[in-house]
């Protein structure tokens, strides 16, 4: 499968976001280039996000956490001063949970973006303060673009999914 890699125009002052895109569902480019800014805070480094089919992101979760299964994001830090680092997200588990949980397939990437760039900025949700925290980030960036509160959205209790 080809990737369709797209760079943001030079700007002074500001990071390179490069999004490809290998599968669908998927935003825009510039979509998740505006999402990606807004988590990012200013910070200018730079970023690529990959949008993946299920067989990447299973690789991927495989290699790097040891399950078996594809996950929504996964987040991969940087070791160099001018890189944030890498985000996957899988486009067919985000389509699936933003249907079981009874929400917009825009809104659901939107917070898989910003959940993926907030780890790279350092935050986690390993412990319950380090949660909460993120959570409040997250949903302050996600309100700030438009959506709502991703933990406040009840589940399709039809859906058998």
């Amino acid at each position: 499968m080809n990737a369709v890699s797209t760079r943001d125009a030079p700007m002074t002052n500001a990071s390179r976001i490069d999004v490809q895109i290998v599968a669908a569902p998927s935003p825009s480019r510039d979509v998740m280039t505006a999402w990606a800014r807004a988590a990012m805070a200013g910070d200018g480094r730079s970023l690529c996000i990959r949008v993946v089919d299920e067989t990447e992101a299973r690789g991927l979760n495989a290699r790097f956490r040891g399950a078996r299964e594809a996950t929504n994001v996964l987040s991969f830090a940087a070791e160099m001063p001018d890189i944030l680092g890498d985000i996957a997200i899988c486009a067919a588990v985000v389509a699936r949970e933003a249907k079981v949980q009874n929400k917009p397939v825009d809104a659901h990437f939107a917070h898989m973006v910003v959940h993926g760039v907030l780890h790279l900025r350092g935050m986690d949700h390993d412990a319950e303060t380090q949660a909460r925290d993120m959570e409040r980030a997250e949903v302050d960036v996600l309100r700030a673009l438009g959506f709502d509160n991703p933990y406040m959205i009840e589940p399709d209790r039809g859906s058998r999914e």
